[in-house]
């Protein structure tokens, strides 16, 4: 009862055209099977004064579409003594909202799949406080309240059990807990954590109980920033839609063409309509959005949020593509080599200086020199306030002065007496200034991701004709990591607005660009298409993205296209099938030798082919898989 109650609700229009068809089948079995007929041609005529009232409509607003058919398909179906033909073709217009559903539910599956994983609800023990060390918190059950994750507040210290998501962002105090972090990563295998290790929201606590303190409200928190990127993905909608209805105006015409001369040809009035009825292929624009839909899908499914079908088409059509270099071609977990220390100064009071202001910066490197300082047990200086600057650093002031750590160029404008300091092949140097003093470098070496040099290379075989490194660091870092993943042009040392210019000017277009840092946020705004590398990136490079990797790895740059690709193709395939069938089933009823009630019926079927061709994006083709 409820299943056809939530029918009537989702589809009251077809359930009224089954009824009409079932009461005028019985009514031609009483003795008022003379006015089936005229019951089943007065709805059907209704129903095209309805689509063609939606047909000015969508027109005014400047959508031209293949409505006109269907609607001259029924009122000629009608006039010339075929209503059951007309009720067949109003069939399969009220019909296609129904496909439409279970198309689009379909190919959704894994967007929807990552909202509904989105923590509700968490354990908050009370009475702790935000600076209780665990040995001072009680975790008795009847001191803690489950709560609205949206209530939960930074420093709230929370319980969270086995197998329970982890709510919002939070610091382990737990000495060490196993979770798994598939969801947010794409790692397969349980990690394993230590006390003081963040825990991003949405990945699942293994079997022991854990004990967090919150470091960022549910808004601000890893997990829910990508249901609100993915959100914003399933309210978009495809250009391909328009793309399919650029078809309809000469489908349209070829459609009359053929229906006008089989008439003045045969001379009968009903071969005019013979030839419509199967003329009317509306849900085949419903095959291309579903293609999109299935293609959005299926790069969720491979930790891609790709921000509209739109982006889909661009990545299909992609021909130069630019990258960032740390975190993005690199791992962004440099490893500490040497630390320069100027005269004057010791290895641990150039180091405390550099972590104290890095502990400000959403950077990488940043990352890596304060967990260098904390395994020395160097506490960082307390800042009254602090800055990061895009591409050149981050400064802030403590009490001994300003410390700026970051780029040669930016620290020499305030320590003159900087001296660059030697490097080898795919070392970095990061630079640290107090005041006007050089106090000294620390010298780091990242390393290339493993799969950076074959991602390129499927690039290559898309038909990727130019690459570039376009990054903020120093030339002959730059030179040597582009080497070994075989970039031939790098451009470096590039300030935020070189890196929009740079891209801005190169050829040829569509441009992918791929960053994952705050300083990447306008060129990815500004690229056809922005990559981001969201797993460890800043909020704002995701933010003027059109696509987000919530998987850690550079592989999935090659992946998205892959996917636009196949979308594109599969997407076009439903369309010109559909169209392609139609004009040879119009050919055969052209000659008399397919009656209308039957033409519609057939019609029915290339319609429902066409939909389930385009369901295909959702896997792809099986032999790029493979690659």
């Amino acid at each position: 009862m409820n299943l056809l109650r939530s029918t009537l609700k989702r589809y009251p229009a077809v359930i009224l055209t089954l009824l009409v068809g079932v009461i005028g089948l019985v009514m031609l079995a009483t003795p008022a099977r003379d006015l089936a007929p005229r019951m089943v041609g007065v709805y059907a005529l209704a129903i095209a004064l309805w689509q063609a009232l939606e047909m000015v409509r969508s027109l005014l607003k400047g959508n031209a579409g293949l409505d006109i058919l269907a609607v001259t398909a029924i009122t000629a179906a009608v006039l010339v003594g075929e209503p059951w033909a007309a009720l067949v073709v109003v069939l399969m217009l009220t019909g296609g909202e129904a496909l439409e559903g279970y198309a689009e539910n379909r190919s959704q599956r894994e967007l929807t799949a990552l909202l509904d994983r989105a923590p509700q609800l968490a354990t908050r023990i009370t009475g702790a406080q935000p600076h209780d060390s665990l040995d001072n918190i009680e975790i008795a059950e009847e001191r803690t309240e489950t709560v609205p994750v949206a209530d939960i507040e930074i420093g709230d210290v929370l319980l969270v059990r086995p197998g329970e998501l982890v709510p919002v962002d939070a610091e382990l105090l737990t000495t060490t807990a196993q979770f798994d972090e598939s969801s947010v990563t794409g790692e397969s295998l349980p990690v394993e954590r230590e006390a003081g290790s963040t825990i991003v929201s949405g990945v699942v606590n293994g079997s022991s109980a854990v004990v967090m303190r919150a470091q960022a409200s549910a808004a601000d928190s890893q997990y829910q920033q990508i249901v609100s990127l993915v959100r914003e993905a399933q309210e978009s909608r495809s250009p391909m839609v328009r793309l399919a209805d650029r078809y309809a105006i000469p489908f349209t015409l070829v459609s009359l063409t053929i229906a006008g001369v089989a008439w003045w040809i045969s001379g009968d009035p009903t071969r005019f309509a013979e030839v419509l009825v199967v003329a009317t292929p509306c849900p085949l624009l419903i095959a291309a959005p579903v293609a999109f839909l299935g293609g959005m899908s299926r790069a969720a499914k491979a930790g891609l949020i790709v921000k509209g079908g739109g982006v889909l088409e661009q990545l299909a059509r992609v021909r130069s593509a630019a990258f960032d270099k740390t975190g993005t071609l690199t791992t962004g977990h440099p490893e500490p080599r040497r630390i320069l220390a100027e005269p004057g100064f010791s290895e641990d009071e150039l180091l405390q200086l550099a972590a104290s202001a890095e502990v400000y910066s959403s950077h990488v490197l940043a990352e890596a020199v304060v967990e260098t300082a904390q395994a020395r047990g160097l506490e960082t200086l307390s800042a009254t306030e602090a800055e990061e600057r895009a591409t050149n650093g981050v400064e802030a002031r403590v009490e001994a002065g300003v410390i700026r750590v970051g780029k040669p160029s930016w620290i020499a404008q305030y320590a003159p007496a900087l001296t660059r300091a030697p490097l080898e092949a795919g070392e970095l140097a990061i630079y640290v200034s107090l005041d006007d003093r050089f106090v000294g470098a620390l010298i780091m070496r990242d390393q290339l991701r493993d799969d950076a040099a074959p991602m390129l290379a499927s690039l290559a075989e898309f038909g990727i004709t130019r690459t570039a490194m376009i990054t903020g660091d120093v030339e002959p870092t730059a030179r040597a990591m582009a080497d070994q993943v075989g970039i031939a042009e790098v451009h470096a040392e590039c300030t935020p607005n070189d890196k929009v210019r740079i891209v801005s000017e190169m050829q040829p277009r569509p441009l992918l660009m791929v960053g994952d840092g705050l300083n990447d946020a306008p060129v990815l705004a500004v690229a056809d298409v922005g990559f981001a590398m969201g797993a460890r990136g800043s909020t704002a490079a995701s933010e003027s993205a059109d696509v987000v990797n919530r998987f850690d790895r550079i592989s999935s740059v090659a992946d998205a296209v892959r996917i636009g690709r196949d979308t594109v193709r599969i997407a076009l395939e439903s369309i010109w099938a559909g169209m392609i069938i139609s004009v040879g089933l119009m050919l055969v009823a052209a000659v008399g030798l397919l009656p209308a009630l039957a033409g519609a019926w057939l019609q029915e079927v290339v319609d429902l082919v066409a939909i389930l061709w385009a369901l295909r994006a959702i896997k792809g083709s099986r032999i790029l898989q493979k690659r």
